[in-house]
């Protein structure tokens, strides 16, 4: 019987070294390296094309790397023979992709089903409609929400359906792709509070890509730049600021970011918490 992954027991909860990913000649990533700690709310920036995406795809095992290794909860997804073994791995994360990609013919509640119908396939219909009203809560949908189909919400209501579907296992790990892209200011800010209540309410460890530098001040712990085909720094935001490097500069010292900055008070999260 495969060994099962107990994550509280990782101070590291994702290991990326000598990440090389390639698509024809066009060489996205180069000798990545990056760590994600337990329990933070990373933010991963870069320019357009840098392949943040394609990073956290990686991770999850939907891109193939052309070099390179990649551990989860010490963990190589890519090594596993064990099928019990992998499927332990992968329900430990979820996932919400650019859009939330609801599935359009499903209703909210069954949205939020589909992952455990693939885990728990033996689950009783009456427990999975329980546990689709009780995440259609958690996220701050209204009751209504779970019988509506996609079509039938408003785009910050899709976004909240899509968090709360990668949240349907409970997962230790939580990847969000661009989840504030389109909203208004308001509600990209309650977009941005909601996670940061959920992360620190459940413990969640958050891969977080975002353009929206009120986010990155709002919600996360550190942030990893992107750029030059690798990682070029990791840290909070002050630290970030005391680099040299020209992008890190133009994209916090600019006029977005010094709005940004004078609008949280030129805090971050963990600022917040010292």
């Amino acid at each position: 019987m495969a060994e099962l992954i107990e994550p509280e027991k990782f101070d590291i909860a994702i290991k990326v070294r000598g990440l090389c990913n390639q698509f024809g000649d066009a060489v996205i990533h180069e000798n990545l390296d990056l760590d994600v700690r337990s329990g933070e709310i990373l933010g991963v920036v870069g320019g357009s094309g840098t392949g943040k995406s394609v990073l956290m795809r990686s991770i999850i095992g939907l891109q193939i790397p052309t070099a390179g290794e990649i551990e989860v909860y010490g963990k190589t997804l890519d090594t596993i023979v064990d099928e019990e073994e992998s499927r332990d791995l992968r329900r430990r994360w979820g996932v919400m992709f650019q859009g939330g990609a609801l599935f359009s013919t499903l209703t909210v509640a069954e949205n939020i089903q589909v992952p455990l119908r693939e885990f728990y396939p033996r689950m009783d219909p009456e427990l999975l409609d329980e546990i689709a009203a009780y995440k259609v809560a958690m996220v701050g949908l209204p009751n209504d929400a779970g019988p509506k189909y996609p079509a039938e919400l408003s785009g910050g209501m899709v976004k909240r359906a899509g968090l709360a579907r990668a949240l349907a296992l409970d997962p230790a790990l939580l990847f969000l792709d661009e989840p504030t892209a389109g909203l208004d200011p308001i509600g990209a800010a309650k977009f941005d509070e909601l996670i940061r209540e959920l992360a620190d309410t459940m413990g969640l460890t958050v891969f977080l890509i975002t353009h929206d530098l009120d986010s990155l001040y709002a919600t996360c712990d550190r942030v990893a730049v992107l750029a030059e085909k690798k990682v070029i720094a990791v840290g909070t935001i002050p630290e970030l600021l005391a680099t040299e490097h020209p992008w890190i500069q133009e994209y916090f010292n600019g006029p977005r970011g010094r709005a940004a900055s004078g609008s949280n008070d030129a805090l971050t999260r963990a600022d917040r918490k010292s």
